[in-house]
């Protein structure tokens, strides 16, 4: 929550996008470290020290215009998030019928607490979006 961060669904984890709140102006630079927002309509889910540098506390969202200023190293390997969940027993429900159906998965618990359900690795992007595909997940970097 204090640092620098924010979660995007799909830029590889370690960009740095510098972010501006078209509201007001005011700008920040943050490192994607998380998957998210999966809210229809929105794009970034800053740290709450990043939104308190361009003024998002109070109001909670804003428009924003976001632009990559550093990539990581390209990506040789591919992951699918088929699900999340706060309850570790329906992660594993998921995980095993996943397997059931042939996939290879795992169920990871994140630093926030939430069990999040992975499919692969893939090596190649274009395999890895047609699992994501598939299984309605999210395509994520390892």
């Amino acid at each position: 929550m204090d640092a620098m961060t924010a979660a995007h669904q799909t830029l590889p984890f370690g960009t740095v996008v510098h972010v501006v709140n078209l509201d007001n102006g005011l700008s920040t630079q943050v490192r994607i470290n998380d998957r998210g927002p999966f809210v229809d309509g929105r794009i970034l889910d800053l740290s709450r020290r990043a939104a308190r540098e361009i003024d998002m506390i109070g109001p909670g969202t804003a428009p924003v215009r976001i632009t990559v200023m550093e990539t990581p190293a390209p990506l040789r390997c591919w992951r699918v998030q088929a699900g999340a969940f706060r309850n570790r027993e329906n992660a594993h429900r998921r995980e095993d019928q996943l397997r059931g159906m042939g996939w290879r998965a795992a169920t990871e618990r994140g630093s926030d607490g939430i069990h999040r359900v992975f499919v692969g690795p893939y090596e190649s992007r274009g395999e890895g979006a047609r699992a994501a595909e598939r299984l309605d997940g999210v395509l994520v970097g390892c």
